[in-house]
């Protein structure tokens, strides 16, 4: 029963929120320059007369107010139409669900890099705290989080792509494909896990349950993986699910970089030709994920631990 309010309440105070994302997205859209009906019709090729472009414009809407245009994309969504997207004409839902398993595909391989990679070198440099290899690891992350995405990704086709010619560097013709993606998403995300869960073994290792443990005559390493990894984990899994939701939500320079048939893409094409509708159906899928994923962490947090109430309530 609490469980079922809880999921009421967060999906109903998301309303307001989706609203107001959806309503500033349409207005900076509005405030950009450019004429969507110009740029599609440039975009078919040759120069478009007056008469061909306000014909467009009366087509598409656009000669009307822009309150009687987001108050009309509104009233089709609320009956579950999320309007026709301007250059790709099909439904914006199906537009962005066709793009869905490239995207959902590459946050999927970013965060088992994230998990496998983060969780590893966290326990490596709890397990050999006071080492030079310890020391060696801490530098490696902090260069990995100093570097960003764009970066790390021209770096991994330069190497495997260029020089090895191992790996593909664009499409997605394979699960091969994925590889480079995903690694040059993850890795400031898989420093940061490491770090954090260094950070938190280091609490845990000296508390009392884990004292406790030892002088039962348990070994260290029984220690570190049966008491203090269990409660370490607990802000690691929430900071991985904010990472899962954010790439699900679009990694616009990510799928730009390597060419992958993402929505992240699809959002760079949506602004590219002012594409209303494209754009609002974007903005308002990736709040709804990134919702819905939060609901997801929310209640494993409350799995992996008893401590957390949901709601705050007590």
């Amino acid at each position: 029963m609490k469980i079922r309010r809880y999921l009421c309440t967060r999906l109903l105070s998301a309303v307001p929120v989706l609203f107001g994302i959806s309503l500033l997205a349409f207005t900076l859209a509005q405030l950009s320059l450019g004429d969507p009906a110009q740029i599609i019709l440039e975009s078919a090729g040759g120069m478009p007369a007056e008469a061909e472009i306000a014909a467009l414009r009366s087509y598409l809407g656009l000669d009307q107010p822009w309150y009687m245009q987001y108050g009309l994309w509104l009233w089709r969504l609320l009956q579950g139409d999320g309007g026709v997207s301007y250059h790709l004409a099909q439904p914006v839902f199906d537009a962005l669900l066709a793009r869905l398993p490239v995207t959902a595909a590459l946050a999927v391989a970013a965060l088992a890099w994230a998990v496998v990679g983060g969780i590893g070198l966290g326990l490596l440099m709890a397990n050999l705290r006071g080492t030079l290899p310890a020391a060696l690891v801490r530098g490696t992350t902090q260069i990995m989080l100093a570097a960003p995405s764009f970066l790390m990704a021209i770096l991994l086709i330069l190497v495997f792509g260029v020089w090895l010619r191992i790996l593909p560097t664009n499409g997605v013709e394979s699960a091969a494909s994925y590889v480079l993606p995903s690694l040059a998403l993850a890795l400031v995300t898989l420093a940061m896990t490491a770090q954090l869960l260094d950070s938190q073994l280091r609490d845990a290792l000296t508390s009392f349950y884990a004292q406790t443990a030892r002088l039962r005559g348990l070994s260290e390493m029984r220690v570190l993986l049966s008491y203090a990894l269990p409660n370490a984990l607990v802000p690691v899994v929430a900071m991985l699910g904010n990472f899962f939701a954010a790439v699900l939500g679009g990694a616009i320079i990510v799928e730009t970089v390597f060419a992958m048939p993402g929505i992240g893409s699809l959002a760079l094409e949506a602004i590219h030709y002012r594409d209303y509708p494209l754009l609002q159906g974007y903005v308002l899928f990736l709040g709804g994920i990134y919702v819905l994923v939060t609901i997801v962490v929310d209640l494993l947090l409350v799995r992996m631990d008893p401590r957390i109430v949901l709601g705050g309530e007590r």
